[in-house]
């Protein structure tokens, strides 16, 4: 049985696409005006949809030839940059937010056992065969088995 709200929302997005096409570049309308910067503006919105449809037939363009020029293509970067332009400018930034304390302390838990590995490797490389139980290591070890447990305990509740 297939789903209502996907037959709607396939039938409104086929509506939507139809409304777009018809005020594509290209459009009859323009031929007795010129198309200006408002025009440019939805053309620039409307850009990749007027693109991928241009691909299949030469009737539609992403671009009206017949404009005001400058105030159009104005106002097509303005269209574009809006659409294209708000699609990824957070995943650049850095969270700022404030680990807590438990994280802080298995950062630094995974900091101590790095430097310890670390240790250990080149100790096996350079040949030395001597192995200290530091309190440091038991306490990490702890700290590990710890948040393992506290990790299992919260998967098998959910």
């Amino acid at each position: 049985m297939i789903n209502y709200d996907r037959k709607i929302l396939f039938i409104v997005f086929v509506l939507l696409l139809l409304v777009l096409v018809t005020c594509a570049p290209n459009n009859e309308k323009f031929v007795e005006k010129q198309a200006g910067f408002w025009a440019g503006l939805w053309h620039g919105f409307i850009a990749c949809f007027t693109f991928i449809i241009g691909l299949f037939t030469d009737s539609v363009r992403m671009y009206e030839i017949n404009n005001t020029g400058g105030w159009y293509d104005f106002g097509f970067l303005i269209g574009i940059s809006i659409l294209a332009g708000s699609s990824g400018g957070g995943a650049c930034k850095k969270s700022k937010r404030k680990k807590s304390p438990r994280e802080q302390e298995w950062e630094e838990s995974g900091k101590k056992v790095e430097e310890k590995v670390r240790a250990g490797v080149k100790k096996w490389v350079d040949g030395s065969e001597e192995e200290k139980e530091d309190a440091d290591w038991k306490e990490i070890g702890k700290k590990v088995e710890e948040k393992i447990k506290r990790e299992l305990r919260n998967w098998s509740e959910k």
